[in-house]
């Protein structure tokens, strides 16, 4: 028996843990890594150099969100075939998103090379942090090819049932740019320019790792071979149109925070290198409850393709229930331990006022904030691309672009920092009633078999 035929069988509950933690602990891996670099570079106590790193972030949340894109949504196809029976395409599937990948990556590349300062300048660098910005991008963007492959290979993975590997690729990521960055940045002297490398690098190990899985794992439902590649039969536009879905709230926050970042500025660096501190703690809330979802979504996925409803609605309640759970611990958590943490990361009094208020502010819808990705993702295993795009538009970009500018002209930067939070609880409604209605539609909600 495959690993996937356990994805249509058995206790519900394990089934949970076994796709779910492993998932869970990647993004813990995730969040370590994106705190890594701005940790260590706080130790240099230039808050300028923090600024500077939260300047170019949505650059590299780009290339991980295109790796996602690309991943989720040839995991969900590819979750589908084999549900149904069609090995021949899932293999296509897969070499398609590894090749992919590796084209979109030259593309960033050349890009972000050629236009580095302009970009930097466009997003909200100032004279303080653009020279900073511009060599930690330059780097990230040598490496942008290695960043978007590692991501989609430990997604696309997950389709077989190797939540464990893809968990694995992560964690060998991480420690390799956690060992490097101390090293390169305060030991080298190399500053933002060393952590960059330090990521390029981790991202180039776990790429390696993600091949040798393909090339020992003889009897893989997957393939990256070249003569398995194709396009046709609908499968690009298939993991274009199901991946658009999950990656776009992290597309427009890339987008969306550009857009606050310009409104801080005019507040100063330190209110900049606050909110940069301030987002990464709060990505632990998130990245973890989205983390389980994305664990669930092969489940769903596969139960979807096999015609099993009633297994697919019973999974959903019951990672509803742990998403709850989840949230609600790792909110009070933050909460209470958000001053101490936005600590280690600067010295300024003034940052670090700023950044405990503006933490406390993101991860307020954090107990609820699960159930958006739970719904998102069970619309994409159903195939369905437009309702989940229009919730991650309300997210990110309808709701949340017009609403930071009307919360900041009416209260300033006490209005700003609450944005993401009213924009959060909007979306998680429209999530779950998006969801609930597609299910009613396709039946799925008062399925008997």
């Amino acid at each position: 028996m495959d690993a996937t035929q356990s994805f249509g069988q058995g206790s519900i509950w394990k089934l949970i843990i076994k796709m779910g933690v492993p998932s869970v602990i990647s993004m813990i891996v995730v969040v370590i890594y994106n705190m890594a670099d701005t940790f260590f570079v706080g130790q240099t106590h230039n808050d300028m150099m923090v600024a500077a790193v939260s300047l170019a972030a949505p650059v590299f949340t780009l290339m991980i969100t295109i790796g996602t894109l690309i991943g989720s949504g040839g995991c969900t196809v590819i979750s589908n075939a084999l549900g149904s029976g069609r090995y021949a395409r899932a293999k296509q599937v897969s070499s398609f998103c590894a090749y992919a990948s590796i084209a979109v990556g030259l593309v960033f590349t050349a890009v972000l090379l050629l236009f580095t300062e302009p970009i930097l300048t466009a997003i909200g660098a100032t004279e303080n942090t653009l020279a900073f910005a511009a060599s930690y991008t330059r780097w990230i963007a040598a490496g942008a090819v290695f960043i978007i492959f590692s991501n989609t290979l430990s997604n696309v993975i997950r389709a077989e049932g190797a939540s464990r590997e893809s968990m694995v690729g992560n964690l060998i990521g991480t420690v390799v740019n956690i060992v490097l960055d101390p090293i390169m940045i305060l030991s080298m002297d190399m500053g933002v320019q060393g952590a960059a490398i330090a990521t390029v690098i981790g991202n180039i190990c776990a790429c390696v790792y993600y091949l040798h899985y393909f090339r020992r794992k003889k009897d893989s439902l997957l393939s990256i071979s070249l003569k398995d590649f194709a396009m046709g039969g609908k499968i690009a536009t298939s993991v274009f149109a199901i991946g658009v879905p999950g990656a776009l709230g992290n597309l427009l926050m890339s987008v969306s925070n550009i857009f606050m970042n310009l409104l801080l500025v005019g507040y100063g660096d330190n209110a900049v290198a606050a909110m940069g501190v301030a987002m990464k703690v709060g990505m632990i809330v998130v990245m973890l409850q989205m983390g389980l979802a994305q664990g669930i979504l092969p489940v769903l996925s596969y139960n979807y393709g096999a015609g099993n409803p009633k297994r697919m609605t019973e999974t959903m309640k019951k990672s509803a229930v742990v998403c709850l759970g989840l949230g609600v611990g790792l909110t009070l958590a933050c909460l209470l331990a958000c001053q101490p943490i936005v600590s280690s990361f600067v010295t300024g009094a003034e940052v670090i006022e700023l950044g405990t208020a503006m933490t406390r502010a993101i991860v307020f819808s954090g107990p609820f904030i699960g159930l958006y990705y739970l719904c998102i993702s069970a619309m994409q295993a159903m195939g369905k691309s437009l309702a989940p795009i229009i919730v991650s538009l309300l997210r990110q970009g309808i709701v949340y672009v017009p609403l930071m500018y009307l919360l900041n002209y009416c209260f300033q930067l006490d209005g700003l920092i609450y944005t993401q939070t009213v924009s959060d609880y909007i979306a998680i409604l429209a999530a779950i009633l998006s969801c609930l209605l597609l299910m009613k539609k396709t039946g799925i909600l008062h399925a008997k078999k």
